[in-house]
């Protein structure tokens, strides 16, 4: 049995996401693996659904196996995400091909840029910290001094989320060596972080913030942007109160703590720390902070990372190490055979029994992950047990 692997959110899982899996499967991919983020997500926030549901539903719509991106990697920039899914990936035997959403589909494109990134010669270090001087983000610094040192792509190319993301993924799969083939596919519908309803194929920013408002108008328009049973589910939504407990963290943190996170530098810290005390309101706090530089994902993924302990170095360290893959959910029919199909060069952890298997830097990994769980729990009230694989 042979996988398609998506690298995914699904926060929540969306229209998008369905007509995704369809175009893989009219590729020539009959099976498609999702590693996912758990309870906390990229852009620094708590997910909309607890991550058992969320894999749930991918497994109702076209997915045949769910395992979870650990934590650490999870709420880490995109860099570290993308290249702690590929170090996953990669150690498993039966995944041919990364599947992921784009504005331009030209893998040739892809491949070439991620290897003119992944060269960094001196003339491009050196621009790269002209252009960070300057002030801006290290995504845009990146790409300046690419362009500057002559590169021949595409500016336009490197303009989107997606194709940003998507280079990632091949600058990390040139990183291990993996023999897994990238499989860009054209976006539909909004582009990343519209909050436009656009009716069938809305970004899920725009579905996130209709979840939020709750009237009638908001719950038309989830009806036609989500699949039926992830609409039915959130009829059950309720905010969850994440950035108070991130604020409280933040306050009571040594600020070498806070330091020590993936998304901070030049002391950062410092400015945090200071700013939260005569603002104590989250999104005050980070109108405060909000620069050029510091954009607004950076920071709130700062506040998370620190909420759950998240440590740029013990992330580095687990890039290089063997891990695991933790199912969250697997299809029922076949459900042992996709299984077997999964184990491969990384421990395959499916019940607790599994947790036993790991050792140092993977144990460490999966005992964020069960933190991770745990204060998701408290936030919204509700028990789930770590070590669960849902088969729907």
């Amino acid at each position: 049995m042979e996988f398609c692997a998506v690298i995914s959110e699904l926060n929540p899982f969306h229209n998008g996401h369905k007509y995704l899996f369809r175009k893989i499967r009219e590729l020539g991919f009959e099976h498609i693996l999702c590693i996912m983020s758990g309870n906390f997500v990229q852009r620094g926030e708590a997910a909309v659904f607890h991550k058992f549901v969320r894999a749930r539903h991918a497994i109702e719509n076209g997915a045949d196996a769910v395992i979870e991106l650990p934590a650490c990697f999870a709420v880490s920039p995109a860099e570290l995400f993308a290249g702690g899914a590929v170090h996953i990936l990669s150690a498993l035997p039966n995944v041919k091909a990364l599947a992921f959403g784009c504005e331009i589909d030209n893998k040739s494109e892809f491949l070439r840029t991620a290897e003119l990134l992944s060269r960094e010669d001196k003339a491009f270090k050196a621009a790269l910290k002209t252009h960070m001087k300057d002030g801006n983000s290290y995504i845009r610094a990146r790409n300046a001094a690419l362009l500057e040192t002559g590169a021949d792509i595409d500016e336009n190319f490197l303009s989107t989320p997606n194709n940003i993301l998507g280079v990632e993924y091949c600058r990390a799969l040139l990183a291990e060596k993996s023999a897994i083939e990238p499989l860009p596919i054209l976006r539909v519908g909004s582009s990343h972080g519209d909050t436009a309803q656009n009716g069938e194929f809305s970004s899920s920013s725009a579905i996130r913030t209709a979840m939020s408002a709750g009237d009638k108008k908001s719950k038309k328009f989830l009806k036609t942007a989500l699949p039926d049973g992830v609409f039915a589910e959130t009829a059950d939504f309720r905010q969850i109160p994440y950035r108070q407990a991130a604020l409280v963290s933040l306050m009571r943190a040594a600020r070498e703590d806070v330091a020590a996170t993936p998304d901070c530098s030049e002391g950062l810290e410092n400015r945090l720390c200071s700013m939260a005390k005569t603002n104590p309101d989250y999104d005050t706090l980070l109108s405060k902070v909000v620069s050029k530089r510091y954009t607004l994902s950076r920071l709130r993924r700062i506040l998370l990372q620190n909420f759950l302990g998240v440590k740029l170095k013990d992330v580095k360290e687990y890039l290089d190490s063997p891990l695991y893959a933790k199912t969250l959910a697997v299809k029922e029919e076949n459900s042992e055979e996709i299984l077997a199909s999964l184990a491969g060069n990384i421990p395959l952890i499916a019940r607790k029994s599994d947790y036993t298997l790991l050792k140092k830097d993977a144990l460490d990994c999966f005992s964020l992950d069960l933190r991770a769980n745990d204060l998701y729990n408290i936030l919204t009230g509700t028990y789930t047990n770590e070590f669960l694989t849902i088969f729907a």
